[in-house]
């Protein structure tokens, strides 16, 4: 039998991923927020009956942290609302929601990796609607799949390593926040990622998603530096010399602690991620982006 899945978001770093990666025995329809407003109750409640998928992957959300800060209904609509929507239409038709959240459910207050199971405190207007979101899966949905993950680049968007690349060619110095640290997670590991959770089925519930080992923003682009042979004038910052509108977490490492106990962390280190994004895209550096906590 052929799996059915609708994305959401499919516009997003994550959603080309997954469209790229799909597996052939899978049916993919792939939405994006052209196709589907997911703040439309009556929209998506159509669309997803229309579509009658076995799964929904809902990655449509507003991710832009410091905007959130910005336009706090706005991301409460899209996070929160939308996902209730998607929720509802899920459970109206059967589709098991796979609903993607972040590490910023953390307060990254603590020196142990966190667990799937452990207390949320988010810190943003961004770490709060993504947690009205999950509250939202688990009060309407009886199967589902919530998905932690974090720190994630690729291809399509907002991008830290593109960013540092280019802004490297300009021939700038670039100064980076050393005193964040998580798990940089490459778009296309995350994608097979979700495609292996819902093949294997370990079980509906909380899973943390992303690649394994930590590293700061500075010891990320370090690397990105190292891999590509190239030689910026990079020193390290902290996050009181970047100010940014919506407060970081210190230290928020996922563990992938339910896959570990289920089916085994199949993910790849974040610097084998980082070696297979450079090799898949050699990169064209492209305008600097805003809130990476890079000083220029």
């Amino acid at each position: 039998m052929t799996l059915r899945i609708l994305v959401t978001g499919a516009s997003g770093i994550l959603g080309r991923q997954l469209q790229r990666l799909r597996p052939a025995e899978l049916d993919l329809v792939a939405l994006s927020h052209s196709d589907l407003d997911v703040t439309s109750r009556a929209d998506t409640l159509r669309i997803v009956e229309g579509v009658r998928p076995d799964v929904v992957i809902h990655g449509a959300a507003l991710t832009d942290v410091d905007g959130c800060e910005a336009r706090p209904e706005e991301a409460f609509r899209v996070n929160w609302v939308g996902t209730a929507n998607v929720a509802e239409a899920c459970e109206r038709t059967g589709a098991v929601p796979v609903y993607l959240s972040t590490d910023y459910v953390f307060d990254g207050e603590t020196d142990k990796d966190y667990l799937e199971h452990d207390p949320v405190r988010p810190l943003s207007v961004y770490g709060r609607s993504k947690w009205c979101g999950e509250q939202a899966i688990l009060q309407r949905c009886r199967r589902f799949y919530i998905v932690r993950t974090q720190w994630v680049f690729g291809p399509f968007g907002r991008n830290f390593v593109d960013t540092m690349l280019a802004i490297e060619a300009e021939g700038k110095p670039l100064r980076v926040v050393a005193d964040q640290r998580g798990c940089p997670t490459y778009a296309a590991d995350l994608a097979e990622g979700i495609f292996r959770l819902i093949e294997r089925e370990p079980g509906y519930g909380i899973y943390h998603l992303s690649s394994r080992g930590e590293a700061s923003w500075f010891e990320f682009a370090r690397a990105i530096f190292a891999e590509t042979g190239r030689r910026a004038d990079l020193s390290s910052c902290t996050s009181a010399d970047c100010p940014r509108p919506a407060k970081r977490p210190r230290r928020s490492v996922l563990r992938n602690f339910h896959l570990e106990l289920t089916i085994g962390d199949f993910m790849p280190t974040w610097v084998e991620g980082l070696r297979r994004y450079l090799r898949e895209y050699p990169c064209s550096p492209k305008p600097p982006t805003e809130g990476t906590g890079v000083l220029r």
